[in-house]
């Protein structure tokens, strides 16, 4: 399978997780709207959320993964198996210990680090706190769902580990749908979803190991052990705590000031869900292709190959990110109106949403470009470079929200983390460039800029329809502002894609052959 095609597959399990996503949003939008039940439980799933990107999915992937690969190629399954075994064992310790202590501090660290500004609504934070007591265990399986998802894609298996976190959607939807069919109040729903997180986490955690097994990689539980593997893992896994989960620091910063001002931390994450689409689809998709790629290629001494890997990898980032981030910064108020304005989201609500939304499209091409370059350090085992310039970030992200926060509200915590994405981003490309591991080839960049071009064109053109079609945007019937909306991204794409194509900004041959292997998919 090609790369496109590596980075397809994962992204259509992404986008059904996202879909489903929007789905789960619309859902809690109305059955409890944008109030202090909201804010509470989009702070408590925050916090384990935050530790599962930190360590799971950013620390502890980015240091395994190459490990693992290079214990495959160098000694076969059983050497794999070995040190998989070894990094169960310290691993489910850790988390146990870590999970426990949690559970008891929890009213403390409610108070410091996960919604100081609660401690004003008594009823609010200690609503907090028992959700969150109910949704830590989800640390504990998700951390071990991303060793296995690791381990599959290690062995070139992405697909599974890309469509089990729908799960969690799914759980969730199914709790809102009989939520609303009880006619619930707002708190019993949100203790309700709780309980649906901490079962969606067992639910993927079971779907992982049996499709591991069904690849003939099944692992032991052993007394743990600080193995030579696992040492070399947990020296590689420092400073990718800091690197792997920038993001999500940023978000912590900007969740503790919002959590000061009232609603706010629900606004920014009924922006930030809309934002995470094309963020998943594509952010993910790279990121989940390439480090396990790029550490093929380096340990097999294929620096031409490795260049490939990521020249392609920047083209397809930006060629499908830069015009999704003009589309949402050109017309965030008909989308979040469309998706959430219905129930308990008033019209107010979409106009503060949609701001918050704007800016945080700012920033996307900066986020998923992360993706592509911070492989380049992970797969030569350099974390502590990534690490320095993830700490600038976040100093960067936390001056810049408290400057502007007194000024602009919740839209500065969006605005400051996609500034801070930005300095990242500028940060690893400049190194790089300099090191001479990565440098992109003059007709990336070439294709880079026609692009950018294309994206200019398209948002252009969005925002002369919506000037010309104000009425049919907000029209009261959802039938016809849903098919306005409809027909108005249509002829943005076709307008991208038009200009792309003509400047050459999007390969011709590479289009025409995933969709290609498209129609023969579908026919099979």
């Amino acid at each position: 399978m090609s790369l496109i095609g590596k980075f397809a597959s994962v992204g259509s399990a992404t986008m059904a997780s996202r879909i489903l996503g929007f789905a789960r949003e619309a859902l809690i939008a109305a059955a409890i709207g944008v109030g202090p039940v909201t804010d509470a439980f989009y702070a408590a799933f925050r916090f384990p959320n935050l530790f599962r990107r930190l360590f799971a999915e950013g620390a502890f992937n980015t240091a395994f993964i190459p490990l693992f690969a290079k214990e495959m190629e160098g000694g076969g399954m059983e050497a794999a198996r070995r040190f998989g075994e070894d990094v169960l064992a310290v691993l489910m310790t850790v988390l146990l210990v870590l999970s426990a202590l949690a559970m008891i501090a929890m009213p403390v660290l409610v108070a410091t680090i996960i919604a100081p500004g609660f401690s004003a609504s008594p009823e609010k934070f200690d609503l907090t706190v028992v959700m969150t007591r109910i949704m830590f265990p989800y640390l504990f399986c998700m951390s071990l769902v991303a060793m296995f998802s690791g381990i599959l894609n290690a062995m070139r298996r992405y697909f599974l580990a890309a469509l089990v976190p729908t799960l969690l959607n799914i759980v969730l939807i199914g709790v809102l749908l009989a939520a609303l069919h009880f006619g619930l109040d707002p708190r019993r729903t949100g203790v309700w979803l709780a309980w649906g997180v901490f079962a969606s986490g067992f639910a993927q955690l079971f779907f992982l190991i049996q499709g591991a097994r069904r690849e003939g990689f099944s692992m032991r539980l052993r007394r743990p052990r600080l193995t030579p593997g696992v040492k070399r893992l947990l020296v590689l896994m420092a400073p990718a705590l800091v690197t792997g989960g920038i993001m999500q620091i940023n978000l912590l910063v900007g969740q503790i000031i919002a959590s000061t001002q009232a609603n706010a931390i629900g606004l920014l994450n009924f922006a930030d869900r809309i934002n995470q689409l094309p963020l998943g689809v594509i952010g993910i998709a790279v990121g989940v292709v390439l480090l396990p790629e790029l550490s093929r290629a380096l340990k097999a001494g294929d620096f031409d190959d490795a260049q490939h890997l990521q020249n392609r990898s920047l083209e397809f980032a930006l060629g499908l990110t830069l015009p999704a981030a003009v589309g949402l910064m050109v017309m965030p108020a008909p989308i979040v109106a469309l998706l959430y304005e219905r129930g308990q989201f008033t019209a107010n609500d979409t106009v503060l949403t949609a701001a918050a939304l704007a800016a945080f499209a700012s920033g996307l091409p900066a986020y998923v470009l992360t993706k592509v370059f911070q492989p380049g350090f992970f797969a030569r085992e350099d974390m502590k470079t990534p690490m320095w310039f993830s700490l600038a970030t976040v100093i960067v992200n936390i001056v810049l929200s408290l400057a502007l926060f007194p000024i602009y509200g919740h839209v500065a915590i969006a605005a400051a983390t996609s500034l801070s994405a930005w300095v990242n981003v500028l940060l690893l490309a400049s190194t790089l460039w300099r090191r001479g591991d990565f440098r992109p080839s003059a007709l990336t960049l070439r294709r880079v800029f026609f692009m950018l071009v294309a994206s200019i064109a398209m948002g252009l053109a969005v925002w002369a329809l919506l000037a010309a079609l104000p009425d049919l945007v907000a029209h009261r019937l959802f039938v016809v502002r849903f098919a306005t909306i409809v027909a108005i991204i249509a002829a943005a794409a076709i307008v991208y894609f038009g200009v792309a194509l003509a400047t050459g900004g999007v390969d011709r041959g590479e289009l025409g052959r995933s969709v290609r292997r498209g129609r023969k998919r579908a026919a099979r």
